[in-house]
This record gives structure tokens, sequence and C-alpha cells, in this order.
């Protein structure tokens, strides 16, 4: 609010729970007394503009001045024309991005015009379609007199602004522009005794400046049926000006831009999984977080975009900052035991710990040399926590004390003075997988339906990515996130859940008539194959239920082969005895084969034995058991 004086003076105020100060009068009785009104809107755009133009200059001695970049560039226009504006401000949803397929912008005035139609009232009405027709010489442009041309030739003959409408009254009608905005605000409310009155006038002033009462009445209807959707110019253009340079990032930056836009939804963990998979789609590496080489953010490293450390679940800024500083004394971080002799411990607890562990952003500080796999590095990772925690209050209390140990360290210590990790089972491929959709939101280094790619692939099933709404009957899998129980009119129960792959989100709608044949599968985290009816409109995508399974289902068809692979050493003979006691214990009627490399004289020979009298039934915890005697992915489906 601006006043000349206290605004006390013009108005009664209040203060809000949030301490904020705000008129007791509503915007009509605000402006009635003379006072201006005016919204200041925040936008995460401009933190991610500024972001990414500062990562540029740092990393590549580029600056990038966004208000000198040219409004011509073909890779900007090339990006819009194909759609691939995930991130993009005002241009990301999937409605726009099929209309900017359609419409091909090739010039800013389009971006402008695009920005103010694509809304509702503009899409239910065909001008959208219209436009983009015009655009394309589909439709011939015409006007219904010849003065219009200069006003609405930019938007190909569409009425597309508010301010178009108040220069065709001004121009044809002679209203001056007070006139014309008064117009503006009628057509806006509806006021139909107002409109009736702008009609007359309009007309009466067109008809005085030889333009024919038939075609005046026409462009009246024409105008007024626009102000169901009408949208200011000065507004769309801003918008447009901010997609463009956000654009203008993403063609010539994608690197950079996609850490700036990581960054600011690192806590959102849908949004982050569908940018994530933006940029595979970009051919943009993605590197794990790595305590070593990760910043508080997501930055630009020479191999990739890296994992900021803050987008860890239970890991503050505090904590990162800390981490950051030993990092800083030590050059390397080399042990989780001199780790924890550095931080503060205060804020790098055991749950922050356990956090970059189940992340994988401590693989880079396994130190033992007998560790042979990040599974077996996590898992005692994680086993150690504990003793490193107190190996480091312990250091710290003698330090602060001015105490040394008389005899070192009681631990026992290697050659390098870093205490051995102790041993534990090393984790399975689900449990990693797990661990690091607990602790990051989603799934980093694989997914848990990857396994059965083989297999869905030859069932039929499809990725997310490739759903195609016109198709009756569409199979999915992958695991279910969040589940919602409703209640319908009728007292029936049903539910809404995600359903995620490694590509993407889908929100799936069990009905009740599915929801009771199913419910006992519709469980967080459980790795299904849903069927059903895809429902597609311009925003979102949504499966209509008729059936859920268990992706073991595809596994245990005759012809589905579970591999098992094998390296001896270090395994032995038996190692195949207890995995014939284990597909012993899980009968059924899929088959299994056997992929030996055996080493003799350092040369590998390959052996391929098809267990023709096995039958296993396939499940996650036979996989587990599996992979806990092997080691971690050397299971596969075909």
């Amino acid at each position: 609010m601006i006043a000349p004086r206290p605004i006390a003076e013009f108005a009664p105020l209040y203060k809000t729970q949030k301490d904020e100060i705000t008129t007791q009068w509503p915007m009509k009785e605000i402006e009635r007394v003379g006072l201006l009104k005016m919204d200041f809107l925040g936008l995460s755009t401009l933190t991610l503009l500024q972001d990414a133009t500062v990562q540029i200059k740092a990393t590549s001695g580029t600056e990038v001045k966004l208000e000198e970049i040219p409004l011509d560039d073909e890779k900007t226009y090339r990006l819009f024309s194909d759609g691939l504006t995930l991130g993009v401000f005002q241009f990301e949803s999937s409605g726009m991005r099929e209309t900017l397929r359609k419409a091909k912008p090739q010039r800013f005035d389009d971006l402008i015009a695009l920005n103010a139609l694509y809304r509702p009232g503009p899409l239910r009405g065909g001008v959208v379609d219209d436009f983009i027709n015009r655009r394309h010489g589909k439709v011939e442009i015409t006007y219904e007199v010849p003065e219009l041309e200069p006003i609405l030739q930019e938007s190909y003959g569409v009425i597309a602004y508010q301010e178009q409408v108040m220069r065709i009254a001004s121009d044809l009608a002679g209203f001056t522009m007070g006139e014309a905005d008064l117009l503006r605000k009628a057509m806006g409310k509806k006021d139909l005794k107002a409109m009736e009155a702008q009609r007359e006038r309009f007309i009466t002033g067109a008809v005085a400046r030889k333009i024919a009462k038939k075609k005046a009445t026409r462009i009246f209807d024409l105008i007024e049926y626009f102000a169901g959707y009408g949208f200011n110019k000065s507004h769309s253009t801003a918008y447009a000006l901010l997609a463009y340079q956000t654009a203008y990032l993403k063609a010539n930056h994608p690197w950079h831009f996609m850490a700036a836009l990581l960054t600011i939804e690192r806590q959102n963990t849908d949004k982050l999984a569908i940018y994530l998979g933006e940029c595979r789609d970009l051919s943009i590496p993605i590197l794990a977080p790595d305590i070593n080489t990760s910043d508080l953010h997501f930055t630009v490293i020479d191999s990739g975009v890296q994992f900021g450390l803050t987008a860890i679940k239970n890991v503050g800024e505090a904590a990162v900052t800390s981490i950051l500083e030993s990092r800083k004394l030590r050059g390397q971080l080399t042990s989780l035991y001199l780790l924890c002799e550095d931080v503060d411990l205060r804020l790098v607890n055991k749950r922050v710990l356990e956090s970059l562990a189940k992340a994988g952003a401590l693989d880079s500080i396994f130190g033992d040399a007998d560790i042979n796999s990040v599974a077996d590095g996590r898992a005692r990772l994680l086993a150690a926590v504990d003793h490193a925690l107190e190996h480091g209050n312990r250091r710290q209390r003698s330090r602060d004390s001015g105490q040394t140990e008389l005899f070192g360290e009681s631990d026992a210590e290697g050659d390098e003075g870093r205490i051995h990790l102790p041993k534990a089972t090393p984790l399975t491929e689900s449990e990693q997988l797990a661990f690091e959709k607990e602790a990051l939101g989603l799934y980093l280094s694989g997914h848990p339906v990857d396994r059965f790619g083989a297999a869905l692939a030859g069932a039929g099933v499809k990725r997310i990515e490739e759903l195609v709404s016109s198709e009756s009957s569409i199979s999915v899998a992958g695991v279910i996130g969040q589940i919602r129980t409703l209640t319908t009119r009728k007292g029936a129960a049903m539910a809404v859940a995600t359903l995620d792959d490694r590509g993407g989100h889908l929100e799936t709608v069990v009905f009740p008539e599915a929801y009771a044949k199913y419910q006992s599968m519709i469980k967080a985290d459980q790795i299904v194959i849903v069927t059903g009816k895809l429902d597609k409109d311009d925003e979102t995508s949504r499966l209509i239920v008729t059936k859920i399974e268990p992706i073991e289902t595809v596994a245990n068809g005759a012809q589905r082969i579970m591999t098992v692979k094998l390296t001896i050493p270090p395994h032995t003979s038996k190692t195949i005895e207890t995995l014939a006691e284990l597909f012993g214990r899980h009968h059924g009627t899929g088959r299994v084969s056997l992929e030996i490399e055996l080493w003799r004289d350092e040369v590998p020979i390959r052996i391929r034995a098809d267990l023709s009298q096995t039958r296993i039934r396939a499940s996650e915890t036979l996989v587990t058991d599996v992979e806990r005697l092997c080691g971690k992915g050397t299971v596969s489906w075909s």
C-alpha cells in the first residue's frame, strides 16, 4: 500500500498472526479512498537465474548478463519448439509443452501471446488452436475492418490482450484511454448493465467513424467474448521475458541451469525425480553425493552435476558446513573416524552420518583395502557409526583438555593410522536401493524395477514415460509410493496412490471394485504391475486401475529365467550347494541359469549352466537371499 502520509490516516489497520500489518478494508474500498494497492510476487525463478549465472562465471569464466542476451537465439527457440521446457518458468506443464510443439514459436511476440492465451477460457473456446492454425497459414488471417490489422497483426488476427481491446475501443470508436479502461473493467466483471451502456457508446462512436453498424456490432460481440479470458500484455510480456531467460540458460548452459534448478527443488522429492529424469534425457551426468567433492548445493564439476549434500534428508546446512570445514582442514577426507575427530558432533550426529552413508556420500572414505564392493563398504560404515562417534568424542575431549593418551589410540589401527571398519554383512541390491530412497527420497544408482527389465519388456509392460492415452488397456510396473485411502459417498473404500519407476511418477486411482480385490497389495514400497486405462488431460495423467499383480508374476512365467553370476574364486562349490538349498525353499515354475566365471592361471573361463531340473518361485525374498550370498547385482532376469 502506498500513501503520502501514514496509512492509518486513510484506513483502519490490524496486525495478523504473522505480525503483518494490513488494512481492514478490501481492495475496492481502498481504491475508493485513493490508495494504491500493489502486489509483489516472490519467484524462485529469479533465484534460479542468479544461481545459474553465478555458477557459469565461477566454473567457466563466462559472464552471462541476462539483460543483454539476444532475443532471437536459435537454440532457445528450438528448445521451445521441441517442448523441452521442463523447469522453464510458465512453460513447463505437459499441456503447454504440447502447445509449444504445435505452435513452434520463432519470435518473442509468439511467447508473449502463448503465455497470455494458455488459460482455461481460450483453451476451451478453441482460441489457442485458432492462433496456432493462423500462425502456420492453415487458416487465413482476416480482419473485420482494415483498422483492426495494425492492432491485431502481432497475434495473427486473434485478440490476445486487454490492451488490444482498449486500443480497438480508442481507434475504432473514439474512446479516451480512460473510457477504454472502464470498458475493460466492465467486461472483466461481467457487469451486464454497464456492458449494455458501453455497447451503445461503442457502436455510436464506430458509426461516427464511418464503420458500418453491422460490423461495429460484430466487433463489439468479438471483444465481449474475449472478456471471458482477457489477459494484459504487460504482465504476459514480463513473464515471457523470464521464461525466455530461463530457456536461454537451459539451451546454452544446460549443466549449470539444471544444477541451479535441482538446488531449488532439492527438498521436493517429486520434482527432483522429474528433473533428474530430464537430466538423463539431456545426457547430463548426475554424480552421486560425495563428502569429498560435493558442496552445500548441486554444483557443476568437470564430469557432471554433483549432488549437493543438503539434498540428503536429515542433513542440515550447519552439519554440512562443519564437514566442509573438516575437508578444508585435511584437504581430503579419508576416514569416518578422522571425520568424527574434526566435526562438531552436536551437528554431525548419528542420524546425519547414517543418512550420509545410506545416500552413498561416504563411499570415498571406505579406507580399508579389504572392502570389495560398495555394498560391503556401506554396510561396514553403518556398523561403524556408533564406534566412530565414541572415538571422535574421546579425541575431542582429550584435545580440549590438552591431554594425549599415554599409549595412543586403544583401537586397532591400520598402517596409516586409520581404525579399520568392522566386518558386516554386505547390503543386497534391494537394501542398498531402499537406503538411497530413504536418504534421498528417490532411487539414484538404480531402481528396484530395473532387474526385471527384459522380462517386463517381453511381457509388454511399459515404462511410465511410454504411456499413451489412446490405448484401451495399459500395464506399467513400478514401486507404490504415497497412498491416500478415501471413502465414496456410498461409504465404499477406494485409494489414490503414486507409482514410480526410473523415469517418473504416475498417479493411480483404485475405485471400490478394484480396491476390494487388490487392497492387500496396495502398500508403500511394494513393487507391482498395474493394469488400467490412462486418463490424460492437458496438465495431468492418471491410471484408472483394473488389476494389480506382484512383479514376480512376470518373472515366474515358464519362459522367464533367473540368472545368477558367480566368480570362482572367491566363491566355491559351497556357494553352489547353498544356492541349491535356497532354490529348494522357493520352489515354483521359473527357471534358473548360472553364469560362472572360473579363473585359472589368470585366464578367465566362462561357463553357462541352465539348471533345467530346478524350478523357482521368484520373489524379492529370494533375490535378497541370493545377493546376500553371492553379492549385489549378481541376479538378473531374462
